[in-house]
């Protein structure tokens, strides 16, 4: 199986038409090839934005290494 992502505006107008996405995931298996277009919440990472209500600094981030480390020792 392989599997790339592609602009949906490379894709002929017929299909481009078609699809609602600015982006295509295409998929070859057993033959066989499937165009499926990738919404936003699929090209987004799962961990991304994990701390982003801003509760996290930096330094407090650092601070918890420092006493993973002390306690490791």
């Amino acid at each position: 199986m392989s599997e790339m992502i592609i602009s949906a505006r490379t894709l002929p107008e017929p299909l481009f038409r078609m699809i609602r996405s600015e982006k295509v995931r295409v998929r070859e298996m057993d033959g066989e090839i499937r165009l499926s277009p990738i919404t936003e919440d699929e090209n987004s990472c799962p961990f991304f934005g994990m701390y982003s209500d801003g509760k996290l600094t930096v330094d407090k981030y650092l601070e918890w290494k420092r006493e993973d480390k002390e306690l490791e020792r």
